[in-house]
């Protein structure tokens, strides 16, 4: 059985005129989709993913905007060249962790629901945040 489950990955305090896109796709056959500038607002980006199950099996999260081994999934947003910034000052990505245990349990209704993250766009030096998200709030269900 496959559910898809829709995500929101809210970047908060961007560096402005740096832009940020969610990754489609692994390896350098990536697209960079949803790109957007910094300019001083929070930007969002809001995708699907997949919850397969097979034959009552422990459930994958799968789907194009997946990265990463089964037992450690996530997410990136692509910061400056990374999304299509040519010559931009900053260049790198966001790596946000996706757990399975988060959706594993969820109830068949639950999929209608929208879960949502919130990640810091700057680190206290004001520079972006590379790397994996430290530390991570976890993924929240909104209706």
């Amino acid at each position: 059985m496959t559910t898809e489950i829709n995500l929101s990955i809210v970047l908060q305090n961007p560096i402005e005129g740096t832009r940020y896109g969610l990754q489609k796709g692994k390896g350098p056959d990536y697209e960079t989709v949803q790109g957007q500038l910094g300019s001083g607002s929070d930007l969002k980006f809001n995708f699907t993913i997949q919850l397969n199950e097979i034959n009552g099996s422990v459930p994958t999260i799968t789907g194009p905007f997946v990265q990463g081994p089964k037992g450690n999934r996530f997410i990136y947003i692509g910061i400056g060249s990374y999304a299509g910034h040519t010559g931009a000052l900053w260049n790198g990505r966001i790596k946000i962790p996706l757990p399975e245990t988060v959706f594993e349990n969820m109830q068949p209704d639950e999929n209608m629901f929208l879960w949502s993250c919130n990640i810091p766009g700057r680190n206290k030096d004001g520079k972006p945040v590379f790397a994996t998200v430290k530390p991570f709030e976890g993924w929240f269900r909104q209706k």
